[in-house]
C-alpha cells in the first residue's frame, strides 16, 4: 500500500479533542458575495499600482492584494481580476512593476482604478526602465520583478513574481517626504493615509 502524499493528509477529516470528526465537503458553501465583501469591508489592504507590457503597450491596474511571502528569494503575490481590461496583457507579460503608494501618490492609485480611459496618456508622469518596463517614477517604491507562477482561482488570477530590482527609500531616511513615505491604504471603499496621528500602541 502506498504512502499518502501530502496533498491527501491535507484534506483528511480531522479529529476534535472530544473525538468528534469534522468533515471537509468540497464545493459547499452558503457564503454569498455579499458576505463576503462585508467580511472584508472592515479589512484594510495597502494599495500598490501594477504595470505590464506584453509587447503591444502598457497597462496599469490598481490593486489591495499585493503582499511579500518570501525574503529569500524575493517573493512577492497578488491578484487580478477577469474582468479589468489589463489582466490579459499582465497574465501575457513576463515582468511586472508593482509600485508600493504612498499617500502622496492617491493621484496614480486613481488613474490605476478609473476604466476607459488611457492611463499613459500624460507622458510626463511616467517612464521606462532601461529594460523596458513602464513604471510611475513617483511612486514610493517600487518593484521590478518576473513572473514565476500564475493560478486561476474564481474569477482572478493568482500572480507570483519574483523580485529582481527594487527602489525604495532607505529605512529612516530624514529626507523623505512625509506625504510619500505615510502609506496609503484602503479601507472600507474609502482611501485612508497611515502616520503617526492612526498609532494605537
Amino acid at each position: 500500500m502506498s504512502a499518502k502524499s501530502e496533498s491527501d493528509r491535507r484534506f483528511e477529516p480531522k479529529s476534535t479533542p472530544a473525538g468528534e470528526v469534522l468533515q471537509h465537503t468540497a464545493g459547499a458553501t452558503t457564503v454569498t458575495p455579499e458576505q463576503f465583501k462585508a467580511a472584508f469591508r472592515n479589512h484594510p489592504a495597502g494599495v500598490a499600482v501594477i504595470t505590464a507590457d506584453a509587447g503591444d503597450g502598457p497597462v496599469a491596474l490598481t490593486a489591495t492584494s499585493v503582499f511579500s511571502v518570501s525574503a529569500e528569494p524575493p517573493l512577492l503575490v497578488f491578484s487580478v481580476s477577469e474582468l479589468s481590461s489589463s489582466t490579459p496583457t499582465i497574465k501575457r507579460a513576463d515582468t511586472v512593476v508593482v509600485h508600493l503608494l504612498g499617500a502622496g501618490q492617491l493621484d496614480i492609485a486613481k488613474l490605476g482604478a478609473t476604466s476607459g480611459i488611457d492611463r499613459f496618456a500624460d507622458t510626463s508622469i511616467w517612464k521606462r526602465l532601461p529594460t523596458g518596463e513602464a513604471y510611475f517614477p513617483a511612486a514610493h517604491a517600487w518593484i521590478r520583478g518576473r513572473v514565476v507562477n500564475k493560478m486561476e482561482a474564481g474569477g482572478s488570477t493568482v500572480v507570483a513574481v519574483q523580485a529582481l530590482e527594487i527602489h525604495a527609500p532607505p529605512a529612516g531616511d530624514p529626507a523623505a517626504d512625509a506625504s510619500t513615505a505615510e502609506p496609503l491604504v484602503y479601507h472600507n471603499r474609502t482611501w485612508h493615509r497611515l502616520g503617526d496621528h492612526s498609532k494605537i500602541g
